[in-house]
């Protein structure tokens, strides 16, 4: 089996605690073999739960606001005149200071690298922001990946690299960011970048939200660093969209909820 998460090594050192101290010593052997196979069992069952959410999360379509081979989203030269003010500043790095911050930072930032170059702004300093960001985490998992400044795209590939390093929960901190800014950046521009979408991508957004939430509050009573992202993400259960039209509509009326998540999500 590979190598449990850091819920699951959590999980074990709350249980192991708990079976310390002052109990008599008669049987104890017996009973901690016990509590053992029945740890491990609760501990494989959680792993299956989260590994099938993930699964799930991995066959979502994409949300297509950004020009892909396809050109979902193709800007005109007129409108890359005005230059988007929304975007995360590169800076942003320099305020991430915990390992999750700065898993959710580099997310959000090779999202916005990639909207700032579709608008042909500089991304020098988003490429050192990121370049920053990625030594400083120094995760292996990010291997699998074409060039790092794609880490906002939650793939099966990654998920299963970074549950082979142990940094699994890091993959939902990271693809709640991406989902946030992605959502964040459609409303400040709702009329472009909704056009790129079509009923079964609007779709794929409330099926992203449930899947994240529930991951999300499965780790988080063993990582108390994904409490802030379930706070977070919280008010966009709202979105339930399940036509474009639909869910332009709700973006209009959740701007300011998402506009709050992200701020709850990055310095």
């Amino acid at each position: 089996m590979k190598k449990l998460s850091i819920f699951a090594v959590a999980l074990a050192a709350v249980a192991f605690a708990a079976c310390t101290g002052n109990k008599p010593q008669t049987g104890q052997d017996d009973k901690d073999s016990v509590k053992s196979f029945e740890q491990e069992q609760i501990e494989e069952n959680i792993k299956v739960q989260i590994d099938s959410l993930a699964a799930e999360f991995g066959k979502l379509k994409a949300l297509p606001i950004l020009k892909d081979q396809n050109g979902t989203v193709v800007l005109s030269d007129e409108e890359k005149q005005v230059k988007p003010d929304y975007l995360l500043s590169p800076s942003a790095a320099e305020n991430a200071v915990t390992l999750a911050e700065k898993y959710r930072t580099l997310s959000a930032l090779s999202l916005d690298k990639q909207i700032a170059s579709a608008y042909d702004m500089p991304t020098d300093e988003y490429d050192e922001a990121i370049a920053k960001l990625s030594a400083d985490i120094n995760d292996p998992s990010f291997k699998v990946l074409d060039n790092v400044s794609t880490a906002f795209e939650a793939s099966s590939k990654l998920y299963d690299a970074m549950e082979e390093n142990g940094r699994i929960n890091y993959f939902w901190q990271m693809a709640a960011a991406a989902l946030v800014e992605q959502l964040y950046v459609t409303t400040q521009n709702t009329e472009k970048f909704i056009s790129a979408f079509d009923d079964s991508s609007a779709e794929s957004v409330t099926f992203r939200i449930i899947l994240l939430q529930d991951a999300i509050e499965r780790l988080a009573v063993y990582d108390p660093e994904l409490q802030p992202i379930s706070d977070a993400i919280e008010p966009l259960k709202v979105l339930n969209a399940i036509t474009v039209d639909q869910f332009k509509s709700q973006l209009e009326e959740c701007k300011e909820e998402i506009s709050a998540s992200r701020k709850m999500l990055f310095q």
